[in-house]
């Protein structure tokens, strides 16, 4: 005697349009994850350490620690786009070289932006801290 899982999971094989098929995981999916993932842990590392610690001895308001809210907001919808990005990317029809440059071009970019961008941000709030 069958139960009503088993019945869906026959009903499943015979109905595409009840379950759609996952794509498994591709190489490049987890090679970008892992980056994204590492990116993130340093660019949170250096908004607390970098960021706060100048912003931190400064007679300012509130400001800048909202401004620091957002930018995280900010910051993990661009990294799933990247994570998404790929997904469409590692599945589609492209050679594994044009795949390659591909995916040095996005790691440069990931790595550039958790290091640069908080300490391009302690630069913007010390000059508009000096102008005002």
């Amino acid at each position: 005697m069958t139960n009503a899982i088993e019945k869906r999971f026959e009903a499943a094989r015979y109905n595409s349009t009840f379950v759609k098929p996952v794509a498994p995981e591709t190489i490049w999916d987890r090679r970008i994850s892992n980056h994204v993932a590492y990116a993130l842990l340093a660019y949170t590392g250096l908004q607390i350490f970098v960021v706060m610690g100048a912003v931190k001895g400064e007679d300012m308001s509130i400001l800048p620690y909202l401004g620091l809210v957002a930018l995280v907001a900010i910051v993990i919808p661009m990294c799933r786009r990247v994570e998404k990005r790929w997904q469409t990317l590692s599945r589609g029809d492209l050679p594994e070289a044009r795949l390659m440059a591909l995916y040095r071009g996005d790691r440069l970019g990931i790595w550039l932006f958790a290091i640069g961008f908080p300490f391009a941000f302690v630069a913007v709030v010390k000059g508009l801290s000096a102008l005002f």
